[in-house]
């Protein structure tokens, strides 16, 4: 059976993602190869080494075969506010309910057995910020929307507030029109990080990004350039999406069950999270994308916001 865009789109959608969109794997990548070396010559990835796998600027290299790259994106907006006082924590959106991977991943394997059941000699392999893939470049090919000045994909619909996951496939697909870039003369979200991680428009320095280090960053101190900035965030930053008028003005609340916030997530208190306990951490973020952030470093993040 010979399947076709539409019908690959129908089905995308049919399974609950909120947009869809194809890229051929047939593109001349040499604009993204130069921006990516030189950010990493700039060291702009910090301690982030998977960045910088070769991989990344070769889909094939991911799968020999592929022809067609199928990019998804879910919603996961939920109108909360981050809480104000000074005892709370702040934790980015992204991780108030369950781990995007898992939700992600289950609706992509449903996907790809699909795909596989249309014909015998069909192949897929599927990411959800799990590979070497650079999902935001493919995502804008894709025209899911555009990679803007703070980093992030922003689509029309939904904002930046999107999941992004990919299917390769060496079925050839016709491709999308490759989305343009919106952000115009707009500086609101490099105007408004506190550390100037924004280096320049479309270039963030993850060595100034309180995501990263709340995040990523091992390290048992984080650095004193930051700590005077961070404002309560304790687990990744939402302020440049926060200030984005597209977000301001297009931010749909998700329909995803699973994205509805864990109720201790959204105002934790510092001081409860400075004294946490492993068997507590363990309990407190099952199922949830932060548990990439240790107990240390959840300690370490809160003592951080105490201590200034």
């Amino acid at each position: 059976m010979t399947l076709n865009s539409l019908q690959v789109k129908e089905k995308a959608l049919s399974l609950g993602f909120h947009q869809v969109g194809i890229a051929s794997a047939n593109v001349d990548n040499e604009l993204e190869r130069d921006r990516l070396q030189t950010w990493l010559t700039l060291g702009y990835h910090a301690d982030m080494a998977w960045m910088t796998n070769p991989k990344r600027l070769d889909i094939r290299a991911c799968m020999s075969e592929v022809r067609s790259v199928i990019c998804v994106a879910l919603n996961y907006y939920t109108p909360y506010q981050h809480p104000q006082g000074k005892e709370y924590g702040k934790i980015s959106r992204y991780g108030w309910g369950r781990d995007y991977h898992k939700v992600l991943h289950k609706k992509l394997k449903t996907f790809s057995q699909w795909l596989e059941s249309r014909g015998e000699d069909i192949q897929t392999r599927y990411y959800a910020d799990t590979g070497p893939i650079a999902d935001k470049v493919w995502a804008q090919r894709a025209g899911i929307g555009w990679i803007a000045k703070n980093g992030n994909v922003i689509s029309r619909k939904y904002g930046s507030w999107i999941f992004l996951g990919e299917i390769l496939t060496n079925l050839m697909l016709e491709p999308d029109t490759p989305h343009t870039e919106h952000c115009g003369t707009c500086k609101r979200c490099i105007d408004a990080c506190p550390t100037g991680a924004i280096a320049q428009p479309f270039v963030v320095d993850a060595n100034r990004c309180i995501a990263y280090h709340t995040i990523e960053n091992r390290a048992e101190k984080l650095p004193e350039s930051i700590i005077p900035d961070l404002s309560g965030w304790i687990a990744g930053c939402d302020i440049c999406q926060d200030v984005c008028p597209w977000n301001q003005r297009f931010a749909t609340k998700t329909d995803i069950g699973d994205f509805e916030p864990y109720p201790d997530n959204l105002a934790p208190k510092l001081q409860e999270i400075a004294q946490m306990t492993q068997e507590e951490w363990d309990e407190k973020f099952r199922g949830s994308a932060l548990r990439r952030i240790k107990l240390a470093m959840w300690q370490r993040n809160a003592r951080a916001n105490l201590d200034k």
